[in-house]
């Protein structure tokens, strides 16, 4: 009981936190599929116009399906790319005594502390040299660049975690160095790659900067472009429009958020067991 007891005044501080974004989300919501009065706060019927960029193209706009494969595929294969890499290059620097070990981690975390900002000069130049500009391609280089340090970092301290013990009892089975990665290592820290992946597509669904400056044009142009440049158009601008595109690009977010929570408190409750 006492555990209850003090588990309560938690509850009630996190209720009070996340009780005004709820509200906030669940009003722009109704919002997005009902008419509401000049004046007045209070809906009076219920629309689907809102949403009719759903089935027709906005004029000046490319596709909203059309961008949201973009953004699909953008952050999918940055997620998959920063995996594959942070995964094994984590296990290295974990395990292999290697020259300067040191001064290469902190040299990553280094680079990580750019902004994004101070380096897209460069990034555009070089990007116009290897001539990707303005496609996905580039844009996924980029971010997979920008991203690598963070989730280097995250796994090293992961495989750091996992005893020595099982590789030996392995290597002594006769298992070889990639084997005992792949099947002994690798599942002791499930919920490290679990998180890094879903943290990587949130990130890759999220980002703006970059597509907006080096993807700009329609053909390769992202969700959070797609709605930048409908705030962008003065002339035109429809705030119920505007509304039901900000909750359409919310929704995988919420929805991967709900599916996964449940494994991500893995991380803070069952170290590194799979």
């Amino acid at each position: 009981m006492s555990g209850n007891y003090r588990t309560w005044p938690t509850l009630v501080f996190l209720s009070v936190l996340t009780a005004p974004l709820i509200l906030m989300y669940s009003y722009l919501f109704v919002d997005t599929i009902t008419n509401t009065p000049p004046g007045s706060v209070i809906p009076n019927e219920f629309t689907l116009e809102h949403w009719r960029f759903l089935t027709e193209t906005i004029p000046g706009r490319p596709s909203i399906w059309l961008a949201t494969w973009n953004t699909f595929v953008f952050a999918t294969v940055t997620m998959v790319i920063v995996l594959m890499v942070s995964s094994s290059a984590g296990y290295a620097l974990s395990r292999l005594q290697l020259p300067a070990r040191s001064f290469f981690l902190g040299g990553i975390m280094v680079l990580h502390a750019f902004p994004t900002v101070t380096l897209l000069i460069a990034i555009f130049l070089i990007l116009q040299m290897l001539g990707l500009y303005n496609s996905l391609a580039g844009v996924i280089l980029v971010k997979t660049a920008l991203e690598l340090p963070f989730g280097i970092w995250i796994m090293k301290g992961f495989y750091d975690t996992v005893p020595w013990e099982i590789e030996m009892a392995g290597i002594q089975d006769g298992a070889t160095r990639f084997q005992v990665w792949t099947k002994l290592v690798l599942p002791q820290v499930k919920p490290a790659i679990l998180a890094l992946g879903i943290f990587s597509f949130l990130s890759g669904w999220s980002e703006f900067i970059l597509p907006l400056v080096l993807a700009p044009d329609n053909n390769v142009q992202v969700l959070s472009v797609y709605l930048a440049a409908l705030i962008a158009d003065d002339q035109n601008f429809d705030m119920a429009l505007f509304k039901s595109v900000g909750v359409f690009y919310v929704i995988p977010v919420i929805v991967l958020f709900v599916f996964f929570q449940n494994r991500l408190m893995n991380i803070y409750s069952g170290g590194t067991k799979g």
